[in-house]
This record gives structure tokens, sequence and C-alpha cells, in this order.
């Protein structure tokens, strides 16, 4: 009988010891783009070393660590993390350009989220262009829309998925921002890449959207393989106190 006993000891040793090398199946996460049978879209870039840093040839870099992990015999695992509060998929306070709206306050936790959350129309730029103000009548954007996310060459280009900050991303230039402020309802304006504003206006068309504290940009959405039109727009920025600037999580829900 201990003979049978040991060696049934040793079978399951062995069978846990053969399940550990070669893995479990069932133990492969699914990462989603997709949800709910093509109704909900994560229009969030994943974090991840290589992603594109503002001005930076060389990505986020390492932004998570795991002080704190099981192997080293902690009771459980504990990451940390450190990045910029402008990277990936994120949104803009109004004081990331205005130094006196930063002292008196507005920061990510201040923003309205009956702006970021709602109804929305998905609308495709003209490819050859950034968004100037001529781009912006033609798009016909029907008054009383109040959120638009705006699908740029930076798609096509891929270029949220690039290491290296390419500067000829396409965003808004100031006669554009300001063609949007003076003839639109638009509240929430989504783009494609790190900056709402295109390089070359980088400052200006900021202040346009800014001055106000009426519009919030959300920056670095990712929109490949949305078809345009309308949808619920889900977004909420992390509650960080002081900052003027948050990662976001964006969803699309098909209406």
């Amino acid at each position: 009988m201990k003979c049978v006993v040991l060696l049934s000891v040793v079978a399951c040793a062995f069978a846990v010891a053969v399940w550990a090398a070669n893995g479990d199946d069932s133990l492969v996460p699914p990462r989603r783009e997709v949800y709910g049978n093509g109704r909900i879209f994560d229009i969030t870039h994943r974090y991840h070393p290589e992603m594109p840093e503002f001005e930076s040839k060389h990505g986020i870099g390492q932004f998570l660590w795991l002080p704190k992990s099981m192997k080293n015999g902690s009771i459980a695992n504990n990451s940390e993390m450190k990045l910029p509060t402008h990277t990936g998929t994120h949104v803009d306070a109004p004081g990331h350009f205005f130094d006196h709206y930063l002292d008196a306050g507005f920061d990510v936790d201040t923003l309205d989220l009956d702006i970021l959350n709602g109804p929305a129309l998905l609308v495709d730029v003209p490819r050859d262009s950034n968004i100037t103000a001529q781009v912006m009548k033609s798009l016909n954007i029907p008054r009383g829309t109040i959120r638009v996310l705006f699908r740029t060459l930076n798609t096509d280009r891929r270029l949220m998925f690039q290491k290296e900050c390419d500067t000829s991303y396409v965003g808004f230039s100031v006669d554009g921002a300001k063609w949007l402020v003076e003839n639109t309802d638009i509240k929430l304006i989504g783009v494609d890449y790190l900056s709402v504003a295109s390089y070359d206006y980088l400052i200006s068309s900021h202040l346009v959207l800014l001055k106000d504290r009426e519009i919030i940009p959300v920056e670095g959405l990712k929109l490949d393989d949305v078809p345009a039109g309308f949808y619920s727009v889900h977004c909420l920025p992390l509650r960080l106190s002081g900052a003027e600037g948050s990662p976001i999580r964006c969803i699309l829900i098909k209406n």
C-alpha cells in the first residue's frame, strides 16, 4: 500500500512538473480591440516601452516595475508605474498651456464627465492637409454636435505604433482651431496622435482651444478599423489632483 501511495505521489508531482514546463493553453490571456460582437471598440492604445513620447526618439521606455514579486517571496505581486501624464491616449486640462489655470486648480479632476461621455461623431479628415479652417468647413459637421473624433493621415501612417516621435503628424492649425471655436458647438476634440495641435502651431492652437476652458482635447486615440459615423463615446481620466494631463481609457459604442 505504501508503495502504491508513493508511486501516486511521484506521478502527480511529475504531472505538475510537465504542466509547469509546457504551460496551460487555457492561461493565454485574451487581448481584444472589439467587444460585444462588434458593438464596442476600444480606442485606447496599449501602453508598452516602445510607444512614442512627444519629441523623443526613444519611446517611453520602461515605465512599469514589479518591486514586490511573489517569485521573490512577497505575499502578492505589486507593480509601480512612472510615466508622463501626456503619454499614449490621454487628455489635456486647461492648465497644460495656461499657468494661471494650473495655479487656480483647473486640473484633470475638474474636467466635465458630461463632455467626456455621450454621443460622438467619428469623421475622416482629408489626407493631404492639417486640420485647417478650410478642412473644417468641408467636413460639414452639424451644429449641435458636441463630440467629434478626427481620423487623419496619422492613423494611416500608424504613427502611434512607431517608437520615434514624428513631428510631421497632422493636427489643428491655428486658423482651424479658431474656426472650430467660432463656428461649431464642439466641446470634445479627439485626435489620433500625441497633440491636438500640429507641430508648427503647437502653442498657438492649444491656446485657442484651451483659452475658455470649455473644450477638452483627447489625444492619441486608436481609430484604425473603426467605421466612420455616430457612436456613444466614453472617456474616463484618472482623478489626478494637480495634474494638467492624464492617461485616459476611451471606448466607442455603436448606437
